[in-house]
């Protein structure tokens, strides 16, 4: 089974930026969809972002015109470039391979 594992995360001050990676062990064409969920404390999980094989992007409305998802097929690997950071970005964020494959997560704190 593929493997995946998140990177990138960290403490940033509101208005910035990170890139989240999520490596694959094997190829990510061994999923049809990628995709970003993350999870707040006391919250759940929640959609974020995906990315299909062909490239088809989708996002939730709290991180669409902010956020971006690629993939470099070549290196295994999706990305989440999160600009304008927000508080309520807070989570833990987890890259997930569909069908059924997620990452152990990587935390993002916003500060205000």
């Amino acid at each position: 089974q593929v493997q995946l594992v998140e990177s990138g995360g960290g403490l940033v001050q509101a208005g910035g930026s990170l890139r989240l990676s999520c490596a694959a062990s094997g190829s990510i064409f061994s999923f049809d969809v990628m995709a970003w969920y993350r999870q707040a404390p006391g919250k759940l999980r929640e959609y974020v972002a995906t990315i299909t094989s062909d490239g088809r992007v989708n996002y939730a409305d709290s991180v669409r015109g902010r956020f971006t998802i690629s993939r470099d097929n070549a290196k295994n690997t999706v990305y989440l470039q999160m600009n304008s950071l927000k508080p309520e970005d807070t989570a833990v964020y987890y890259c997930y391979g569909s069908p059924g494959s997620w990452g152990q997560g990587t935390q993002v704190t916003v500060s205000s």
